[in-house]
């Protein structure tokens, strides 16, 4: 049986609220679980305290027989203390591709020489 502890949806239609559960990877993410842990509330304030409660002796009594945790559990349960952060390989996406790096830096060199004459 390979556990895991992951959310749980709930609430109405754009209005979620999820429970921090302890299950069975082969049920249902809404199914049946096995321990209900905490609960997480996005639709909080990021640094209210209500956004996320967590047992941390029950999550770490978890882990010990182990649980594993999603992605989203698995950066509570790094808040909390319990285990080492995820670290991901984010290569600089953001930065634009070569030719336009060249069209940058053509028209950066155009400027700074019709700004040149200008001030002579």
């Amino acid at each position: 049986m390979s556990l895991r502890i992951r959310l749980s949806r709930g609430g109405t239609k754009k209005r979620p609220h999820y429970a921090i559960v302890v299950a069975d990877s082969r049920f249902p993410r809404d199914g049946r679980f096995i321990e209900k842990i905490g609960y997480y509330n996005p639709l909080l304030a990021k640094d209210s305290p209500e956004r996320v409660k967590l047992d941390v002796d029950k999550a770490a009594e978890w882990l010990k027989k182990g649980a594993t945790a999603s992605d989203r559990t698995h950066r509570f349960l790094a808040n909390a203390g319990l285990v080492k952060p995820l670290v991901r390989n984010n290569p600089q996406k953001a930065q634009p591709k070569k030719k336009a790096q060249e069209r940058a830096a053509a028209n950066a060199k155009a400027a700074e020489a019709a700004a040149a004459p200008a001030e002579g």
